[in-house]
């Protein structure tokens, strides 16, 4: 059941219920106040009677006619016959009992054996009694007729309420539909409609800016996954690639060592072929497992680490591993970060590694930590022959030129990573021209104050 047949349904019912309280306190009010009206003209009639009992029946008799009273008196004989003083419009059609006499006597009261009709009687002397009897008739039809009026005007009433309601509610109503059905649409998979137009009251304001945001968010996360399963079935190809071929290398020279006549010279060159190849494959292997962690768990821990340190330590290793390399240092002290140390760590590894690899064993180098005001700036330099372009992001197995190649021992996931790295630590990674002449990496990350 829709939203709009709900609301129309309890307005409905919540002005029926309230109107027909409203009439049957009316009704019943009504009817309170004929019943105590009679009751107090059957009264006056008995009391103007009751000093003197001799007078009773004159005195009773002159108040009726006085007062133009709608009432009926009957005079009832010991010997069982009923006398009729004075005819109502609607007169008794039986006899009232003995019985009926001696329980009207103090007050006014209705008997089962007189239906429709309040008496009351007073002894008149004699053992006779005089009997007031008035018919209820003409407030049984009065009630019932304000009933049905009552109950009609709660229906026009609901009628009204609800033409009103849905005249001044209309436009939220079917804006509320419209997101209804625009929710549905995207629940289904639909997510190229357009959001309803923004109008309505302040609440259905906010829903309509809620939906537009999540729906906005819903087409950045599928785009983000197209994007996300595109590179991903680049990389599945290219790792495989990758793999595929020192497992070919290897393969080959396994069935050479197989191969009858094979000399000892063969064999050695062999073997230490293959060792190779399978040296490359445990470094791509170990290359894959930390991009697939850090795309998982980029933020499982931050530590406060102590970035002058840790660059100085590595620093210092590199110096001793390259004695012949003059390496310049700019490390500022007590630089801290947030971030994983092993990351962070990796993440320097690689860059000095980079230029080991890279550049002759004379070729200089410079390491620049320093802390620009939110940042901190690492900057890794070196005079090497740098690269062909600069500023794009790396990509996984993408090499920058032929001379950076599988027979120097590179993946073509070192650069990759580093950028990687950076950006899970929530910082960025660009590469420039060096003023040494080679590749200049910047690495930037936020500062803690």
């Amino acid at each position: 059941m829709r939203l709009a047949t709900r609301l129309t349904i309890l307005l409905i019912v919540i002005t029926v219920v309230v109107a027909l309280s409203v009439g049957w306190f009316a009704v019943n009010t009504s009817t309170h106040s004929a019943y105590q009206s009679l009751n107090d003209s059957i009264n006056a009639v008995v009391d103007s009677g009751s000093g003197n009992p001799n007078d009773a029946l004159s005195e009773a008799l002159n108040v009726v006619l006085d007062n133009n009273h709608d009432l009926t008196l009957d005079v009832i004989y010991p010997s069982g016959p009923m006398s009729q003083v004075n005819r109502g419009a609607v007169p008794l059609t039986r006899t009232p009992t003995m019985a009926d006499v001696r329980s009207s006597l103090a007050r006014v009261v209705v008997e089962p054996n007189l239906p429709g009709f309040r008496i009351r009687s007073l002894n008149i002397g004699g053992g006779d009694y005089l009997v007031v009897a008035a018919s209820i008739r003409s407030i049984v039809r009065s009630s019932q007729q304000l009933i049905l009026r009552v109950a009609l005007a709660a229906l026009i009433a609901a009628l009204a309420m609800v033409v009103v309601a849905r005249l001044f509610m209309r436009r939220d109503l079917v804006t509320m539909e419209e997101l209804i059905d625009f929710a549905s649409d995207v629940a289904k998979g639909d997510t190229l409609e357009p959001v309803p137009a923004l109008r309505g009251s302040r609440d259905l304001r906010e829903l309509q800016g809620a939906l537009a945001q999540m729906v906005r968010s819903l087409h950045e996360k599928i785009e983000v996954e197209s994007r996300h399963a595109e590179t991903m079935q680049l990389f599945i190809g290219d790792a495989s690639h990758e793999l595929r071929t020192p497992l070919t290398v290897i393969k080959g020279y396994t069935e050479l060592m197989t191969t009858p006549g094979v000399s000892l010279e063969q064999q050695t060159r062999a073997l230490e072929r293959m060792r190779r190849e399978i040296g490359r494959m445990e470094s791509l292997v170990s290359d894959l497992l930390l991009l697939a962690e850090i795309r998982e768990l980029p933020n499982d821990r931050k530590d406060t680490i102590n970035l002058s340190d840790v660059v100085t330590a590595s620093a210092r290793d590199f110096s001793d591993d390259s004695p012949l390399r003059p390496i310049e240092q700019r490390i500022q002290p007590g630089v801290l970060l947030e971030g994983r140390r092993d990351f962070v760590e990796r993440l320097i590894t690689n860059a000095l590694s980079n230029i080991s690899r890279h550049t002759s064993e004379g070729t200089p180098a410079r390491i620049t930590l320093a802390r620009d005001g939110p940042l901190v700036n690492l900057i890794v330099e070196d005079g090497g022959e740098g690269l062909p372009s600069y500023g794009l992001r790396p990509e996984r197995f993408r090499r920058f030129d032929p001379s950076r190649s599988r027979s120097s021992g590179g993946s073509g996931l070192g650069m990759s990573i580093m950028a990687d790295l950076s950006e899970a630590m929530g910082g960025s990674m660009t590469t420039s021209k060096s003023s040494l002449g080679g590749l200049c990496v910047n690495f930037s990350f936020p500062s803690v104050r």
